[in-house]
Formats: structure tokens, sequence, C-alpha cells
């Protein structure tokens, strides 16, 4: 067996060595060989796998054992390398050494050594098992061990694990499809670009360019490049100055130049560069794009020439809506005048004694009838013209829906009780909260309580409800009647201006006006209106409107709210507040506050005109005014107090949800004293407040200005 030669036999360095050699020469040779040998067969860094000729393992060492996983025991006399190979591999092996060498070579061991048994050096490729099943990659280096007489006595089979190697193979030819990859995405991105893209070294000369730059110079890429950049252009020195200003400014936009083809053609461009590094960020070049803007200035003057048409007809626009404004104020001023005699006389004529005839009677009644009613159009009329032209003041806030829906009620009721009408109101569990114009939600309402009156039959019912999307936070108010309801077709002209829906030769009067600024005032509100109807059923009118919390008041101090109170000095008279307000929760938060103030008492007023005349009576050191109230706005009704001596010296300071830079500063050029917005906060509120109130004690502003400085 090959195990039993002894080891320095196995590559006996000394066969054939000459006859002269000393004995002891000879000895310490073969001890070097052989230690030499040992070194080789127990390496961990190599497999080394000896066999007899028929390819049984006679050697198996420490390298073979880590990277194969088996022991020598297992190995020796049992197995041969073919055992521990993919068969798959040495299948293909032998079929291609047989092709190579011109005859047939039986897959298995004879495979793995047969350019080796043929003295033909043999390294190659191949993957072993492992024991526990895994593979890896090997080189493999096989040489035939041979005796004294050069006869072959086995293999050697050296091998090294190639699994690092084939990782970093693999690695590499993936960076290298990543870079063929990244350079074709690259070319197609500049080849696709809308733009003549080129690049230039720092002198200019064109080092690359895209088709788009072929098409625009009529040149071919190979006549392009190594020319000079200047060359395509009708003004050589400004392209080159562009050139110069990109590596000076690293950066150049919308450098207007003009390329002109070999034939003459000439293209206005927008010239874009900057410059271009290595990695080592030595400069490069420049990176230049050149859009055609020859369209898109033909397209600036166009748009600059319908500007300019927009811009005067925007004026005789405005010009005519002044016009119009100006118009529907005379006209109400004009026909008001003559109407407010002819309604005089004509009740004055109603009430006369004696009374008047029957037939007299008649006539009275119809001059009233058309009279109120062509007050109402006026109305309505400018009503709507006000909403159209953008000039209509909203204050949104949060309303209580039952406080409107109650005031509605009582002002509905007369007409209920008049057509004997039964109407239901929600009786509500929760306090419902819209974001709205209080005084137009009330004039929506009433308008669609009285349309439900107005065309219902006699002694039917209207239902109103209320209902709330949490999901969507919008707040339903639905309006329900028992009329006669209306058809698809009438439904579609529904708001429609001065459109009755064939109701003009109907006993109700109307002026087709109502419904339309309903939808428009609700829109404003940022809200919705729609309608359901079945003829012969009746009708649902209803609108939406975008659910608030409840007011709060919002404190910008990280102190608790009592930090606001103060104490009343002894013998020191109360002073009086008067805030007029139409919102019952804004009022209610206002009184919170100054109950905090036991120097203070609050006054209250729902609407101008009862607030003006408390302003009289009771001298108030400070008024707080809501711009948005149900009968005049708080600037006219600030105008009145300052008109009148009696009131001018009066600070007032405005409470209003209109919060836009414009409202304020409108406000201010009123006559306010202060502006504030709601929702209230706390400190700003009571430093304004004491503000004021120290203003109308000593009638300065600049004493006020100096102390709290």
């Amino acid at each position: 067996m090959f195990k039993k030669i002894p080891a320095p036999a196995i590559l006996n360095p000394t066969a054939g060595m000459a006859e002269g050699i000393t004995e002891l020469s000879r000895q310490k040779a073969v001890l070097k060989a052989g230690a030499l040998q040992n070194a080789i067969l127990n390496s961990e860094n190599f497999s080394s796998i000896a066999t007899d000729v028929k390819g049984v393992i006679q050697l198996f060492n420490v390298g073979a054992e880590r990277m194969l996983g088996y022991t020598a025991a297992e190995m020796l006399n049992q197995r041969t390398p073919a055992d521990i190979s993919d068969p798959q591999e040495v299948i293909a092996r032998a079929k291609t050494l047989s092709a190579e060498l011109g005859t047939t070579i039986t897959p298995g061991f004879e495979a793995l050594v047969f350019k080796a048994s043929r003295g033909i050096e043999d390294i190659y490729e191949l993957t072993y098992f492992r024991k526990d099943g895994s593979r890896f990659p090997a080189i493999v280096s096989v040489t035939a061990l041979r005796d004294a007489q050069d006869a072959i006595i086995g293999y050697l089979l050296i091998g090294t694990d190639n699994t690092t190697r084939k990782q970093i193979e693999a690695e590499q030819k993936k960076l290298n499809q990543r870079l063929r990859d990244q350079q074709f995405y690259t070319r197609s991105l500049i080849e696709s670009n809308i733009d003549a893209i080129m690049t230039t070294n720092p002198f200019g000369i064109i080092t690359d360019v895209n088709k788009q730059m072929e098409t625009l110079t009529d040149c071919t890429r190979d006549e392009l490049i190594g020319a000079p950049f200047k060359n395509y252009f009708t003004d050589p020195e400004r392209a080159e100055a562009s050139i110069k200003l990109v590596l000076s400014k690293k950066k150049v936009t919308n450098y207007e130049l003009t390329v002109r083809t070999r034939d003459g053609k000439e293209t206005v461009v927008s010239y874009n560069a900057t410059t271009f590094y290595d990695r080592d960020r030595t400069l490069q070049g420049v990176f230049a794009s050149a859009r055609d803007v020859t369209e898109r200035n033909r397209l600036d003057q166009v748009l600059k020439e319908k500007n300019a048409e927009l811009e005067g007809a925007k004026s005789l626009a405005e010009k005519a809506n002044l016009a119009k404004s100006n118009f529907l104020s005379g006209m109400s001023h004009e026909l008001r005048s003559p109407l407010n005699a002819i309604l005089g006389f004509t009740q004055l004529m109603d009430s006369g004694s004696p009374p008047p005839t029957p037939s007299q009677k008649a006539g009275i009644d119809q001059i009233l009838q058309a009279g109120w009613y062509l007050l109402e159009l006026i109305n309505e009329i400018l009503d709507l013209a006000l909403i159209e032209s953008g000039k209509l003041s909203l204050s949104l806030e949060p309303i209580k829906v039952s406080e409107v829906l109650l005031d509605c009620q009582a002002i509905i009721e007369p007409q209920v009780q008049k057509r004997g009408i039964r109407m239901h109101f929600p009786q509500f569990d929760n306090s419902y909260f819209a974001n709205a114009d209080r005084t137009r939600l009330k004039q929506v309402l009433t308008n669609l309580l009285s349309n439900a009156i107005k065309y219902n039959r006699t002694e039917g019912t209207v239902e109103v409800t209320c209902s709330t999307d949490i999901a969507a936070e919008r707040i339903r108010i639905s309006v329900q009647d028992t009329g006669e309801g209306l058809s698809p077709e009438k439904l579609a002209q529904l708001f429609q201006p001065f459109n009755r829906l064939g109701q003009e030769a109907g006993d109700e009067e109307g002026t087709g006006i109502g419904l339309v600024a309903t939808k428009r005032l609700v829109e404003l509100m940022g809200g919705a209106i729609g309608v359901e109807s079945t003829v012969g059923v009746g009708s649902i009118f209803w609108i939406e409107l975008n659910a608030a919390a409840a007011p709060q008041l919002v404190s910008d101090r990280a102190e608790p709210m009592t930090c606001v109170q103060n104490q009343a000095q002894h013998g020191v008279p109360l002073r009086t507040l008067l805030y007029i307000e139409d919102n019952v929760a804004n009022m209610q938060l206002v009184e919170q506050l100054i109950a905090r103030r036991p120097d203070l008492r609050l006054l209250s007023a729902g609407d101008g005109t009862r607030g003006i005349a408390l302003a009289h009576i009771h001298q108030p050191e400070v008024i707080l005014m809501d711009i948005n109230l149900p009968d005049i706005s708080g600037i006219q009704a600030l105008k009145i107090l300052r008109e009148d001596p009696a009131t001018a010296h009066i600070p007032v300071l405005a409470i209003s949800a209109n919060a836009m830079p414009l409202d304020i500063e409108r406000g201010m050029k009123a006559g306010f004293f202060r502006y504030l917005t709601k929702p209230i906060k706390v400190s700003e509120f009571m430093d304004t407040l004491d503000l004021a109130l120290e203003f109308a004690k000593t009638g300065s502003e600049d004493a006020i200005n100096a102390g709290s400085v």
C-alpha cells in the first residue's frame, strides 16, 4: 500500500544522483526532503489527498480534514476523490477531455487524473462536497507519483478553497455590470433629453455631444468633437465669453445665444452650463445644455399682449362693476324714497277716519301688497348684487345651532299661525355648533322656512331636523314640507335668478331671488345646499355646514386663568363695560372673564341699535364691539358713536372673527382703539382691556405707551 512507503520515498529527491554523493550528504538531503514533505502534508491551508494508482485515498491531511469535514480514518482505503466531487462536473470534464485528447475517458476518478497520468500539467476547478452536504469551489492541482523506475504508483491532489476568489469574481462581475448599466443609463439620459447637450474642455473645445446637438447644428458627432464651441454661433465672441463666465462663476443660467447651421439657419437658444470635475476635484471642463426658445419667446410676446388686453378688460370690468354698484345704490335710494311715501300715505289712508269704503279698501290693499312686494324685490336684488360682487363681509365663528333655530322659529311664527301650518323643531340633546355667520345663517334658514310655509298645502306640516356627520365633521339642517313637490325638470331650474318655476300666476308672491341668494350665502360659509322632492308628497331642502367646537377662551400663558383676577380697591367705584354682541356663546365667555374682575360690571346688547342706546344712557368706560351685527355693522355703530359728542370719547375695542390682515387694517382705520380676533386670548384680552380703561381715565395713549415701556 502507498501509506507503507516511507515518507522520504514519496518525493525522493535523491533518485538519479551522482555516485559521488557521500552517505552523509544523502542522509541530510533525505531528512530535509522529509521535513519539507511533512510541512506540506500537515498544512491546514491546502487539502493534500494522495491515492494509489486506482484512486483509493491513501493520505488525507489535516487541511483536507478541515476543508471537507471528514477525518482521515473515514477516507483512507475507503473512498476516492471522485466520491467527494460534483458528479455532474466530473461527467462534463470526462466529456471535454475526451473531445480534447481524442480518446474516450470514463467519468469518475480517471477524468480527474487523466492528464497527470499522461505527464501533462493539470490544474482545474472543481466543486467539492463536504461531509455536511455543503459545497465549495476548489482549485485542484494533480501530480502523478512515480517510483524510482518512473512508474506511476499513485496521484497527489492538492486543493485550495476557491470560495473567496469566486465571491470576489462574482462581486467584480456585478460591479462591472453595474458600471455598464450606469454608463448606458447616463448615455440614455443624455440622448433622451429634449435639450442639446455638450461637454467642452476648459479651453472651449467640444469633447462630447448628444443627438439633439447634432440636429441643432446640422453636424455629425465626429465633426463636433474636437471643434471649438464658439464656431457654431452667430456671435463667437459672446459664445466664448459664456465659457469663461462658467469657469469663473461655476454656473450660468438662461444665457441667450443664437446657433447657426452650415446652411445659415439660425435658432435662438437658452444656454445653461456648469463646471464638472473628476473624483479628485480636478476641473475637467464645462457641461452645457441649449434649449430652443424660439417658440417660447413668441409665446411670451403673445402672453404680454394678452396680459395687456386682460388688464384693460379688468379695468373696464372694475369700472363697470363700480358703475353697477353706484347704480344699484342710487337706484335703492331713488326707489325707496317714493316707495316710502307711497306706503306711508297708503297706510294713513287705510287707517284714516272715516275709514275707506269697501272698494277703496280693496284698492288700498292692492297698493300696499304691491308696495311691500316691490320693497322686498329691491332688498333681495341689492343683497344678491352685494354677494356676487364679492363685497359681502362674513364673520365665520362657532354658532350654536339651537339658538339660531329658536330665533328663526320666533320670526316665522306669525306666518305659521296665519296659514295653519304645524311646525316641528328638533329637541336638542346636545349643543351643536356650526362654523357660520350668525346673521346670514339666520337669513338662510328664515328663507327656507318661509318657502316651506308659503308653498305648503293648507294645514300642512313643516319638519325641521338637525343631524351631524362625525366623520365628515359636518352639520346638516333639513326643512321638510308637505307641499306639491317638484318635478325633475323644475329641480334643474331651482337656483336660477327670477325663475319662480311657474308660480308667477299663483297667489303667492315672490321674487325668484331668495333661493339664489341662499345658495350663494351657504357656499360662502363653506357649506352646501341641496333638495330632494317628490311630486305630490313634498320637498326637503337641506344645508350642510362645517361643524365647530364650542367657543373657548384661549389662554396664551402657562399660568392658570385665575391669574387675571384683580381685587377692587376699597372705595373705588365700579367701572362699566358695554359688550355689543349677538352671539350668546361669545357673550357668556366674556361674562366669565369679567366676573373675575370685581372692579368691573358688564352690560350687554344684542344688536348695534340697542348698544348705541345703552352707551348714551350708561356712559360706559369701554365698549366691546362685534363687527357683524344683525342690524348694522360694528363699523357703522362705531361711526354713530364717534359722531355723537356724548359718546365720542369712549374707547371701543373690536372683537371679531374677521381675522384677515385686511379686516384688521380696515377696523383700525375706522377708529377702533384696538382690534382683537376670536377666539379670545385671555391675557391679550385682559391686557388690552386694561389699556382701554387707562385711556378712558387719562384720555392719552401717549401716557399708556410711556407707562408700558
